[in-house]
């Protein structure tokens, strides 16, 4: 991982990528997941998972990431599944020290499951000022823990 991994996270979210498909597809691509395969496989998680305003895209995205650092033949190992999930925690432990939360309808003020504040948001600009943010951090984060 190279310390412009999370500029470049944030270029894609501000080319039209979703913040789960922006976080996914640069960081996957360390891992051997293809871009447009991580675009794909990402897509449901933006907006707090399919505008539910859930947990944030940002982090979804680096979760999949953290999940795709455990070797292929460790997946049934209980103790390589705990490590992959304490990596996990210490993402979440950090995303939220910096953000207050890791919920997208706290994260950017606005309930995105109600198709006006979605629509409101979007006028306001609101995902383009915070939403690059969060990218930003997720990165940032990632980036210390691989």
């Amino acid at each position: 991982m190279t310390p412009k991994r999370a500029d470049e996270a944030v270029d894609a979210f501000k080319r039209g990528l979703s913040c789960s498909q922006a976080i996914f597809s640069v960081y996957g691509k360390d891992l051997g997941v293809d871009s447009e395969t991580a675009v794909k496989i990402a897509s449901a998680f933006g907006a707090g998972v399919a505008k539910t305003g859930e947990i944030c895209g940002a982090v979804s995205g680096a979760l999949m990431v953290i999940g795709l650092t455990q070797r292929p033949e460790d997946i049934h190992d209980a103790s390589s599944r705990e490590k992959v999930y304490a990596k996990a925690r210490k993402f979440l432990d950090e995303f939220t020290a910096r953000n207050a939360s890791v919920h997208c309808t706290e994260l950017v003020g606005y309930d995105l499951s109600d198709p006006k504040q979605f629509a409101e948001a979007r006028e306001k600009k609101v995902f383009a000022t915070r939403c690059s943010k969060l990218v930003r951090d997720a990165g940032e984060i990632l980036e210390e823990l691989l």
